[in-house]
């Protein structure tokens, strides 16, 4: 058995201590890990859920499980930024995997985010990122019905002046390399690791 499938055993049964085994003794770094191993085998459990493959709570507890992880693999930075003020949502498709690891990823680099949930329409979302300034938006999303909602986020924004960074990621993405511009996005991730560079990356160009 592979080493993905079988931390994929481990997480559909709720070993904790097994899957924490099998991650201590792979030997990559850090971003190899996450990107490699945890990142793969929970987008294919997300996979089984979508096809009712498995239950609802193996879903959670498997979640539950590789932010557990996350923390071990990359501590803390107990300077957390106060700029750039990040938030990432989810729209209509109630997948929240993807968005738990950029967000654990985040705090481990020490970059705050706020965590707008999923199944937020637009006319709640702008209002929030308003109060909050947010000046970077993370949008994970799984299905294209959400990938093409952010085109008309991208709108509103420009009609009340707001310049905000939309970094966008997701199978969409994926699946077509040329969507997150054809949305109005500024960039597009393919990892956590990839989050927290763009985020670098725009907190430089700020700065100059």
């Amino acid at each position: 058995m592979d080493i993905q499938s079988e931390l994929e055993q481990r997480l559909l049964a709720a070993d904790h201590v097994a899957a924490k085994a099998i991650i201590s003794k792979l030997g990559l770094d850090q971003a190899n890990v996450i990107d490699q191993i945890i990142t793969p085998v929970l987008e294919h459990i997300g996979e089984k859920w979508e096809k009712g493959e498995i239950a609802l709570s193996q879903i959670y507890m498997s979640g539950m499980i590789c932010e557990d992880l996350l923390k071990s693999l990359l501590p803390g930075n107990s300077q957390i930024q106060q700029k750039p003020k990040a938030a990432i949502v989810t729209f209509e498709d109630y997948h929240s995997l993807g968005k738990r690891i950029v967000l654990s990823m985040l705090c481990s680099y020490g970059i705050s985010a706020l965590d707008y949930g999923h199944g937020v329409t637009i006319e709640k979302l702008v209002p929030r990122i308003q109060q909050d300034q947010i000046q970077i938006l993370l949008i994970s999303t799984l299905m294209l019905p959400s990938a093409l909602h952010i085109r008309e986020l991208r709108a509103r924004f420009q009609e009340l002046g707001l310049h905000i960074k939309i970094i966008v990621g997701g199978a969409p993405f994926r699946f077509d390399h040329n969507l997150w511009k054809e949305v109005g996005a500024d960039a597009m991730g393919n990892s956590a690791v990839d989050a927290v560079r763009l985020i670098r990356k725009f907190l430089e160009a700020d700065a100059v």
